[in-house]
């Protein structure tokens, strides 16, 4: 894709792979790496950041709406449909498949949080390999997706190294995505 464009306005962005805010001031030059799961993941002269996409008119790009299609359940707790397509909106910036679909979430639970007044949310993952970088900014990504649910009032999201991840764990579709098919 590499898209190179000037920032027309300042931008909060995710530093790849810290997951820590990093503000980028309006005339920044960057280059479009990927354009998936409603963000933007952008090369800058300081590394790889992630930006939202409420803010694609920074980067002359279409701003990118976050939908969720399904609104909470009668009793205020939150649609588990809803935060699995959440997080079939994250991705590790240096593959073009979603999470869910490579496999990586191996278990998502909702309880009651009495102290927020709404429902929690604990998903618990893993990453490609133990030594992969992106994991403070994919759990970032996928805890902020979650938190857009209605009904969330609080998300975790747990890095976890058993079992181990495996190609075998990628659904099909990722696998028709990956060429792997």
């Amino acid at each position: 894709m590499d898209t190179e464009r000037l920032l027309s306005r300042e931008v909060t962005a995710t530093r790849i792979p810290q997951g820590d805010k990093l503000p980028l001031p309006a005339g920044t030059r960057v280059f479009i790496r990927q354009k998936l799961g409603g963000s933007y993941t952008v090369q800058t002269d300081d590394g790889l950041c992630r930006v939202d996409g409420k803010d694609g008119d920074a980067l002359g790009e279409k701003v990118i709406a976050e939908e969720i299609h399904a609104p909470a359940l009668p009793d205020g707790s939150p649609n588990p449909d809803a935060i699995w397509d959440q997080l079939k909106k994250v991705y590790d910036p240096e593959i073009p498949v979603n999470i869910v679909d490579l496999g990586l979430v191996y278990s998502m639970e909702i309880e009651k949080d009495d102290a927020g007044g709404g429902h929690r949310v604990l998903v618990t993952m893993t990453l490609t390999a133990p030594g992969c970088g992106m994991g403070p900014a994919i759990a970032e990504d996928a805890k902020a997706k979650v938190l857009c649910v209605p009904g969330v009032t609080d998300a975790s999201v747990n890095l976890t190294w058993e079992p181990p991840w495996s190609q075998e764990m990628i659904s099909e579709e990722g696998r028709m995505i990956l060429g792997l098919v």
